[in-house]
């Protein structure tokens, strides 16, 4: 009985710890979202040759807007 709750509690633990890695791991990456007239959407990822000239007059444009 002690062997299951232990391995329960193992799991929930893990399962907690791989979340808060994933969610922080998300959140590290500029995308770029964009949305056109007719409803569609493209999203760029940070990195890409596409994205980094838009993102960097983005993070321009926040960081004045932030001051």
């Amino acid at each position: 009985m002690r062997a299951r709750r232990a391995l329960a509690v193992g799991a929930a633990l893990g399962s907690a710890a791989g979340a808060v890695f994933l969610r922080r791991r998300a959140r590290s990456r500029d995308r770029l979202e964009l949305y056109f007239e007719d409803g569609s959407l493209l999203t760029v990822a940070q990195g890409t040759a596409e994205a980094e000239p838009l993102l960097s007059h983005a993070r321009e444009l926040l960081a004045a807007s932030r001051s």
